[in-house]
């Protein structure tokens, strides 16, 4: 199995191929069932902003190692209009949209590291990582 794999986000079609890939590289890394399903879950959310926001984009999904300590970096990138307000976005309950406001800062919680640039007129990158502290 490779140690990275990117999926082009473009439908709701892509969105189970990046989960399903993330999956597998989790399992990989020792994940057990419960944190490889939050890392799913995490993937679907950014995966859903950028069809909402940006139309199209890309997930990276790479396995990790730190010693003895293993994990995945997830990196959700696109080239949408960008967001003027990353600490807006951040607060619980804020939505732009229809939503119930809970998908940034969720992840955030679903993952060890969180980081989000983004520029406007230039678009968003979202870096996850999520660590196996069960080695």
């Amino acid at each position: 199995m490779p140690n990275e794999v990117r999926v082009k986000i473009v439908s709701h079609a892509d969105i189970v191929a990046a989960r399903q890939e993330a999956r597998a590289l989790a399992i990989e890394a020792g994940f057990s069932l419960c944190d490889s399903t939050l890392i799913t879950t995490a993937i679907s959310e950014m995966s859903r902003n950028v069809l909402e926001y940006a139309q199209t984009g890309e997930v990276t999904i790479s396995l990790l190692r730190n010693g003895t300590k293993s994990g995945v970096k997830i990196v959700v990138q696109d080239c949408g209009p960008g967001i003027a307000d990353i600490g807006q976005v951040m607060q619980d309950g804020y939505s732009s949209r229809k939503g119930m406001g809970i998908g940034l800062p969720g992840t955030k919680r679903l993952m060890d590291e969180f980081e989000i640039r983004s520029k406007l007129g230039n678009g968003t990158t979202v870096t996850m990582k999520k660590w196996n502290w069960n080695q």
